[in-house]
């Protein structure tokens, strides 16, 4: 387990610093419950306080979700990713929505900003996910598919927009597995047209064609009654 024993002033923060890191590198995944109280103190080297007071901190922040009588599950794996999960909570909806206000802006910056190698890695990530998609490979494509939108956010070099949207890849991923529709039952939700608006430097067009597939998503959600994601 990658806890090194804690030697050094500020033994709170360090620790919060520590559980952080080992959330993030995939030590106890989303979903898991993180070593006891006791378990810690003897891994950490520190006080039943110290640990306490850390997970109280990343409770705080929308990383760790202490259950009473049950133990400390992992909810997130960053603090922006804990704080838009909570403003986006479970429903589908609201995520697309907020996927639509970043990804339009985001599209828009991209056909702006975007370099020749930007503009060949999204269309490397574009040719995945449509393969994914006609295969019927629901889990790669939603991977893949999302970090198709990542890097599109990414194209715009704007960090602190890129930040954001990273944070919530969680949930973007989850609506993008809950949207999902078979080739067969429906056509492939293809970007080739957004790719083309951010080559050609249109940021309008680009932040048409972004807008455009997030709602027909979104009216597809309320159609269908997916609502949960």
């Amino acid at each position: 387990m990658p806890l090194a024993t804690t030697r050094r002033a500020g033994l709170v923060d360090q620790v919060i610093d520590q559980l952080r890191d080992a959330i993030a590198q995939g030590e106890w995944p989303v979903g898991q419950r993180i070593p006891t109280e006791p378990a810690l103190v003897a891994q950490l080297g520190v006080g039943r306080n110290t640990v306490r007071e850390a997970v109280r901190a990343l409770a705080h922040t929308g990383i760790l979700e202490v259950r009473q009588g049950d133990g400390t599950y992992v909810r997130a794996t960053s603090e922006v990713s804990g704080a838009l999960r909570r403003l986006c909570g479970t429903e589908l909806r609201e995520v697309l929505q907020v996927r639509r206000t970043l990804e339009v802006e985001g599209a828009r910056l991209a056909a702006t900003a975007r370099t020749d190698e930007d503009l060949a890695h999204l269309r490397v990530l574009l040719d995945r996910r449509d393969r994914e998609q006609l295969e019927g490979r629901v889990e790669d494509f939603a991977h893949t598919d999302a970090e198709f939108h990542l890097e599109i956010v990414r194209c715009g070099h704007n960090g602190l927009l890129f930040e954001l949207y990273r944070g919530l890849m969680e949930a973007i991923t989850a609506s993008v597995a809950a949207t999902y529709e078979a080739p067969d039952h429906a056509e492939v939700i293809k970007h080739r047209g957004l790719v083309d608006a951010i080559e050609a430097r249109d940021p309008d067009r680009a932040g048409a064609e972004a807008g455009d597939f997030l709602d027909e998503l979104l009216a597809r959600a309320e159609e269908t009654g997916k609502t949960k994601d």
